[in-house]
């Protein structure tokens, strides 16, 4: 397992690296920030003094050097508007789109799955084929227009559920968390539903293929033929051997929804870190949209990495060593 983290390591810097080189290129190459953080009544030698401040008078290959030596020791720069170091800054919204995802994943498992369960135990019957159809609604629908959706008939005609905001925070070990106050609840619930609405369906669509597919397995015939319960057969044969894909998915969908969740939480203004993004892309706030993409990716990279092990553990013949030929 050592040598595999060790390769592992060896080709997530060489990601790490190669996305660094085309969002720094791609992001510096956009607009000029100066034109919005200068005041139109600013001088000359105001303007330049800011442009030399910000580093932006050295050529681009130089900047993107510094940027790479300064990331190498955990500096990656400093936000042109909020100017406050920019892993600071997103690391601030973090809490926020992280509780949001938390509780998105858990409505996609605690729902997607028992669904999936029986969609795929009563495929032929009209529970399993109208949960299948209704499934296809989380694929359809736009993610923008659903949350607006939700607003209107949750917080402007039934007035529920708030329709925008985070709510009051707890801090737990110094993290300020809104999940802890029934404010906080009631301002979460209508964005992690918007958010794990395609989730869910996903997730139920791979559930129920996964049982339709082990209910003819010879295992399955065998434990039916010797007696044992249906449930049992369900809970040891049938659902332990499909949960292999569904925690990939969920695995890949926890760094996705963290990483794309700008479009939930722009509608429901949630003060995350996908908020944040869409700001600064708006301000051509350069070090803090790069920063972003930066962290994102090193997320999906220790995703995929805690998701291959967990292979290993779920199932025994999946091997993290090579193979010899």
């Amino acid at each position: 397992m050592s040598v595999f983290i060790l390769r592992r390591l060896l080709q997530s810097l060489f990601v790490l690296l190669a996305v660094s080189l085309v969002v720094f290129f791609a992001v510096y190459a956009v607009g000029d920030p100066i034109e919005l953080l200068v005041s139109p009544d600013a001088g000359q030698a105001e303007r330049e003094a800011l442009i030399a401040r910000l580093g932006l008078d050295l050529p681009i290959w130089q900047q993107y050097g510094h940027f790479l030596w300064n990331a190498l020791h955990g500096d990656m720069g400093v936000s042109f508007v909020h100017g406050v170091p920019a892993i600071e800054l997103i690391l601030s919204r973090f809490p926020a789109t992280l509780e949001l995802v938390v509780v998105a994943i858990l409505l996609t498992c605690t729902v997607g799955i028992p669904l999936g369960l029986v969609a795929g135990l009563y495929r032929e019957r009209y529970l399993g084929r109208g949960i299948m159809a209704g499934s296809i609604l989380g694929f359809s629908l736009p993610n923008f227009w659903q949350g607006m959706v939700f607003i209107l008939l949750f917080s402007v005609w039934l007035g529920w559920l708030p329709a925008s905001g985070r709510g009051p925070t707890v801090n737990v070990a110094g993290v300020p968390l809104s999940i802890f106050t029934p404010q906080g609840w009631s301002h979460i619930i209508l964005p992690a539903i918007n958010l794990a609405v395609a989730n869910i369906a996903l997730v139920l669509r791979m559930t129920a293929s996964g049982v339709a597919e082990a209910q003819s397995q010879d295992y399955v015939r065998f434990a039916r033929a010797k007696g044992i319960r249906p449930g049992r057969i369900v809970r040891r044969h049938i659902l332990r051997n499909i949960m292999i894909p569904v925690v990939t998915v969920i695995g890949m969908e926890f760094g996705t929804l963290i990483a794309y969740s700008t479009i939930t939480e722009t509608v429901f203004s949630w003060p995350g870190m996908g908020k944040l993004l869409i700001d600064s892309v708006y301000q051509l706030d350069r070090p803090v949209v790069v920063a972003y993409v930066m962290l994102v990716t090193l997320l999906f990279v220790l995703i995929n990495l805690i998701v291959d092990i967990l292979y290993a553990v779920l199932d025994p013949r999946v091997q993290l060593t090579e193979q010899s030929q």
